[in-house]
């Protein structure tokens, strides 16, 4: 049988990386009829997913995820493209995560800059 392993690091910590990892199981059980049981534990949790042809395990941590996939014989002729989506449908959600996690830029008015605005008020 063919396995899909992947490592993704991530800056989270557990209990954001435990929110992407419920958002992961939710999106493949609609998506692809996965069955998803999470089991928490102290230090990391352990999403076991399942469905005809294919099982497996999405390891969460506070510093990375780690998926390990067995493929079943059918769905192992199709292993490159399985994986190219489970990659994605991954890093789409660490992106989201990231982009939420980045602090907001803050621009402060310079005297000058200010004085302009009020220049252009004034007239």
């Amino acid at each position: 049988m063919p396995d899909i392993k992947l490592r993704r690091s991530h800056k989270l910590g557990l209990p954001k990386a435990r929110k992407l990892a419920w958002k992961w199981a939710e999106k493949v059980e609609e998506k692809f009829g996965m069955e998803c049981t999470v089991i928490e534990g102290d230090d990391s949790d352990t999403v076991v997913f399942e469905r005809s042809g294919v099982s497996g395990e999405l390891q969460v941590a506070a510093d990375h995820f780690d998926l390990h996939a067995r493929l079943g014989f059918l769905l192992g002729a199709f292993s490159k493209s399985i994986e190219a989506e489970i990659e994605k449908e991954l890093d789409a959600l660490l992106g989201q995560a990231a982009a939420k996690a980045a602090p907001k830029a803050t621009t402060k008015a310079t005297p000058k800059a200010a004085s302009a605005k009020a220049k252009r008020k004034a007239t």
